[in-house]
């Protein structure tokens, strides 16, 4: 069963700014949902584990994912497969950035396939759910990317620190250059 996603959204950052945030797996991949952990192999191959559930069917599934292609400031990509509750997994990602004016704008599009155990089970469900799913990972996207990266701070340090987790937004770096303003919760916690 495949499902095909795609859409857009507009941040302030610039197209640079945002390629650096997609580009980093260690900034990327703490946003996806039910996200548990990541081990980085090298520069683009990284092993994610994230929970899966679909009604009575638990585990976690263990992604081998690859930026596949990363063309500054343009596109970054990700591609990868592995295997979950008895099940093959494939999933993509790409991001392509666009100048608007002071702002960019980010058209996404991707697609997951899962065949097996999984798929027979989970039947009409695993559509709703990868849906949802694919919904939470942008919205943690659009909330990380929501505000400008303050001047004084780019010259002189990352976009974010290593390590940062988006979801989990309470370093004081973050504290200091971002407007208080309502969150959606910690849904990596």
């Amino acid at each position: 069963m495949a499902i095909h996603f795609s859409g857009e959204f507009a941040t302030p950052r610039t197209p640079e700014e945002v390629f650096e945030f997609l580009s980093d797996p260690n900034k990327f991949a703490p946003l996806l949902p039910d996200f548990q952990s990541m081990t980085m192999h090298d520069e683009t191959h990284f092993t994610v584990k994230v929970k899966v559930g679909v009604g009575n069917i638990r585990g976690s599934a263990e992604i081998k994912m690859e930026l596949a292609e990363k063309v500054k400031p343009l596109r970054a990509q990700y591609k990868g497969q592995g295997s979950a509750v008895g099940s093959q997994v494939t999933v993509s990602a790409g991001f392509d950035l666009h100048p608007n004016g002071d702002s960019t704008r980010v058209l996404w599009q991707g697609e997951t396939s899962v065949f097996g155990k999984l798929a027979s089970m989970a039947g009409g469900m695993l559509e709703p759910l990868g849906r949802k799913n694919i919904q939470k990972l942008i919205d943690g996207l659009q909330q990380a990317l929501a505000e400008p990266v303050a001047k004084e701070s780019q010259a002189s340090s990352p976009v974010e620190a290593p390590g940062f987790s988006p979801a989990n937004a309470e370093t004081p770096d973050n504290a200091a250059s971002a407007p208080a303003q309502e969150t959606h919760g910690d849904h990596n916690a």
